[in-house]
């Protein structure tokens, strides 16, 4: 394994992490037995940081688990598919488009409405709420739009003076405290 793929692993591992805390830590309960939480801004940024396939496991993995530790396993698997493929479009968008601004945000646009279109699909049909999974549409586009936002800022302020790898490990330590006080 050469040295770039292992230091893209380890960041694949990182950004799991960090949205699996993310996502954990702040949390607002929706109508429909989800939650809005800062884990997208976590997923867009592993996309675009770590590319199409690393963004896809790490964003898709971390916000999978961060379901299953939270009890909504039931939407573990949905979660595993509709974080990954954002992270994953995200990360396309922004290679394919010229990796400008305009690409990162394109992206994100793009990978929050699959996002809010995905767990209404997933909770109408796979999970048998039928209609009624409309009721988390507004919380599901509130979420998009504050992980956009957050993602954006993050990523613009933070490439260029550390700031991302600085918060990454900041909230890892956390997110390992907040776990082993959970178990």
């Amino acid at each position: 394994m050469t040295d770039m793929k292992l230091r893209k692993l380890v960041l694949a591992a990182l950004f799991a992490a960090l949205c699996t805390v993310m996502t954990m830590v702040i949390q607002v309960p929706s109508p429909m037995q989800g939650y809005v939480n800062l884990g997208d801004c976590f997923v867009l940024l592993s996309g675009w940081l770590l590319g199409p396939w690393y963004g896809f496991a790490a964003g898709g993995i971390g916000s999978m688990l961060a379901d299953i530790f939270l009890g909504y396993a039931h939407y573990a698997p949905g979660t595993l598919v509709i974080k990954g493929v954002m992270a994953l479009v995200a990360a396309l968008m922004y290679e394919k488009m010229g990796r400008t601004a305009t690409s990162r945000i394109a992206g994100g646009v793009v990978s929050e409405i699959i996002m809010v279109l995905g767990y209404f699909g997933y909770a109408s049909l796979l999970l048998g709420k039928g209609l009624a999974a409309a009721a988390s549409i507004p919380g599901n586009i509130f979420q998009g739009v504050v992980g956009l936002v957050v993602g954006v800022l993050l990523v613009f302020m933070g490439v260029r003076s550390g700031i991302i790898i600085a918060l990454s490990l900041a909230l890892n330590v956390l997110g390992t405290l907040l776990i082993m006080y959970i178990w």
